[in-house]
């Protein structure tokens, strides 16, 4: 016994409180995310000159189109996403029918597929020439311009386009909170006589609000900072008109005025998403609950449920990815494997030097947050981490003002003072290119560790303590080999939206440097498809990878899923 009667073994640890200053690895994290961060302030700074002729000939022009196409595109891709993500997750958690097992895991399947690949991949069997109208055609004896077929290449093709490989997001974060709910008030719900879909739209859908708008908000940041796809199908965005602003018309201050207004439109998202959750809560009140026990279909109910789960799976996945597949086989990227192959090594370059420094510095600062939890940090891995919630196009815009900035200041000093000329040391370098990746998706390493950590319990760190261990020491020699699961995640998970991002690379990459998504769109561009496929298939091969994390994450209990689904999303 210990005074006060308290039983010995109940004692617990506290972690003492300290008022000295933030020790040196804090602060460096605070270095960081400052660094992290500067892109974004150099869009805002440069967005602040006055404004040119460019800009006015956009304002005057093309920025009604952008913001018609651009809120068009936000709304069927809510809906089309929206409604494929929570109807599939409802039926895998609340259902059972034949094909359940396989199902639910295959629906993850289109998140492995770019949306720009599989735009590509259905322009080429849609379009007048492509295989489908030309079957119509053979079949039929009519000839083009005697039916009517929808076109593809509009704007809503490319929201078809995105809904389809997008949904995933929703439905990983909805089927996490459906597994969640109470049990007691879906069976109430069913005792009262309510079916299924009653009981989904009355009682389900409001109690995972919060997950469906997380997942909503993921899918509109993915959808603003599209390029491959809107480009490709001829509708005029944010995106492209970054992209024209800075290489069509030369004009640096105009493409970071259309960046900063594609910024506003991401931050409005992201406070409709925070004002949409609110202070309410919808956690059950009680874990002493039983499992939710799946209903059994039959007949035409069976053949329904499968047919929802099965739709969405077939047209994000299995027609694009068979498609590309055909015509690797049938045509294929004319380029020899010596030729080719220099593609896949600057994508596997890039994407494994930008996982790994994520990676690291993921780490760094969500150990710092751990180990000095102080306003000041919590703010700082939060800022670091917005990266992901801001379009490549304008991510690359940010990396080369304060970048040739410096080229230019370092160039005119050498010039000034010892006659010689630097050129370029940054701008339009690996260099630049890495930064750019590591701006844009530090967030998603930083979800990974961070929910790693959190599973983590204190009292092994604090035991460390007690036994003579320092903060780092104790971090290094406990909880690292304990989060390894989750640094391994991050990497993976950095490593795949790396070797799918396009618009970034477009714009910052090195001269004569092309990636596998870069030849691509190149491919494309020209509308050599087929050729494209080769490049296109390579990219989905790789982002099948985190798939298997995935799905060990959805097996395992549904409290415990969880943290993996919303770090596997970035959250």
């Amino acid at each position: 016994m210990v005074a006060g009667g308290m039983p010995s073994d109940s004692v617990i640890l506290a972690r003492p409180r300290s008022r000295r200053a933030a020790p040196f690895w804090a602060r460096a994290s605070w270095v960081v995310a400052a660094a992290i961060t500067a892109p974004v302030l150099a869009v805002l700074v440069t967005a602040a000159v006055p404004a040119g002729e460019v800009w006015r000939h956009i304002w005057a022009t093309t920025l009604p189109e952008m913001l018609g196409n651009s809120a068009a595109l936000v709304v069927l891709v809510a809906l089309m996403a929206g409604s494929a993500g929570a109807v599939t997750a409802w039926l895998v958690s609340t259902c059972a029918f034949r094909g359940r097992a396989v199902l639910e895991v295959a629906l993850l399947l289109p998140l492995a597929m770019p949306a720009y690949v599989c735009g590509y991949a259905y322009v080429w069997l849609l379009e007048i020439s492509g295989p489908v109208q030309s079957t119509l055609r053979d079949v039929t004896g009519l000839r083009f311009g005697q039916y009517w077929f929808p076109e593809i290449r509009s704007l809503p093709g490319a929201a078809l386009m995105l809904a389809m490989v997008l949904y995933p997001y929703v439905y990983l974060l909805c089927r996490g909170a459906f597994l969640q709910q109470s049990v007691c008030l879906v069976e109430a719900s069913r005792t009262l006589g309510h079916g299924l879909a009653r009981t989904f739209f009355h009682v389900a859908l409001p109690l995972a609000r919060p997950a469906l708008a997380a997942g909503i908000a993921l899918v509109l940041m993915e959808t603003l900072a599209d390029f491959g796809t809107v480009q490709h199908f001829a509708v005029r965005t944010f995106t492209t008109g970054i992209y024209e602003a800075w290489f069509g018309l030369g004009d640096r201050g105009a493409a970071a005025q259309l960046a900063t207004a594609l910024i506003g439109c991401v931050m409005l998202l992201l406070l409709a998403e925070r004002a949409t959750r609110g202070d309410r809560r919808f956690h059950p009140t009680t874990t002493r609950q039983p499992p939710l026990q799946p209903v059994q279909l039959r007949g035409w109910r069976e053949g329904l449920a499968v047919f929802a789960c099965a739709a969405p799976i077939v047209l994000g996945f299995v027609i694009p990815a068979g498609a590309l597949v055909w015509l690797m086989v049938t045509v294929g990227d004319p380029l020899s494997p010596s030729r080719f192959l220099p593609f896949a090594t600057n994508s596997l370059l890039l994407a494994g030097v930008t996982a790994v420094l994520a990676t690291l510095v993921a780490a760094m600062l969500a150990w710092a947050a751990r180990l000095h939890p102080s306003p000041v940090q919590r703010a700082a891995n939060s800022v670091a981490g917005l990266g992901y919630a801001v379009p490549g196009s304008v991510i690359a815009v940010g990396t080369l003002v304060p970048f040739g900035l410096f080229d230019n200041a370092l160039d005119g000093w050498m010039r000034a003072n010892l006659g010689l000329s630097t050129g370029l040391l940054l701008s339009g370098t690996m260099v630049a290119l890495v930064f750019a990746y590591l701006v844009r998706f530090l967030g998603v390493g930083l979800g990974a560790v961070e929910a790693g950590l959190a599973r983590i319990r204190p009292s092994l760190s604090d035991a460390a303590r007690v036994l003579g261990r320092r903060p780092g020491q104790a971090a290094l020699e406990v909880e690292l080999p304990l989060a390894r699961g989750a640094l391994v995640t991050a990497a993976i998970l950095v490593f795949v939206d790396t070797m799918k991002e396009l618009p970034a690379t477009l714009i910052v990459r090195p001269f004569d440097f092309d990636t596998l998504a870069v030849r691509v769109h190149s491919l494309a561009a020209d509308e050599r498809l087929a050729e494209a496929s080769t490049a296109a298939l390579l990219i989905v091969a790789v982002g099948l990878v985190p798939l298997a994390l995935l799905t060990r994450g959805m097996r395992s209990t549904a409290r415990a899923a969880e943290p993996e689904v919303r770090a596997a999303v970035g959250r």
